[in-house]
């Protein structure tokens, strides 16, 4: 009868045990078990958007260019701001801020974290996520409106027929 007893234990110790050990094998992050929904906030801005900002731009030019501010704040009207936040359900966080600055709106400078060279769903040739390098505005530049590029083809809209 005590036989049968502990052996009733030791059958339910025994179950509870692999079962712990099952689960706690299943709660690595390796194994994506719990799922975390990754977060992505915020403007992309990447290092060719940013060569292509010159002083002198409009506001408008400006929002063609980089898209809508995330932030415009009412307190400082001539400065927009553009962070970029995004979290991986696995990986490591990446904040990216962006900041343009204008003067009767045209824009003076601007000055950010490293920007990438890449999308979002781009890796590098590598493999690895492609190198980001620093942005800042010009110190000493003309105020150029328009830069003819002799190998753009650009074409005259026509009203459809």
């Amino acid at each position: 009868m005590i036989a049968k007893k502990y052996s009733s234990l030791l059958r339910v110790g025994l179950i509870a045990g692999i079962t712990a050990l099952t689960l706690s094998a299943c709660s690595g992050s390796k194994w994506g078990f719990p799922y975390k929904a990754p977060v992505q906030q915020g403007n992309w801005i990447t290092a060719s958007q940013v060569e292509r900002l010159e002083v002198g731009m409009t506001r408008e030019q400006v929002h063609f260019l980089l898209g809508s501010p995330t932030l415009q704040d009412i307190f400082h009207n001539d400065r927009w701001e553009y962070p970029y936040y995004s979290k991986p359900g696995t990986g490591k966080e990446e904040l990216r801020l962006f900041t343009v600055w204008f003067e009767d709106n045209l824009l003076v400078r601007w000055q950010g974290d490293p920007q990438p060279n890449r999308q979002p769903f781009e890796l590098s040739d590598s493999g690895a996520d492609a190198k980001a390098e620093p942005v800042a505005s010009p110190a000493n530049s003309a105020i150029p409106m328009v830069v003819e590029n002799p190998n753009s083809a650009v074409m005259d809209p026509k009203p459809l027929q």
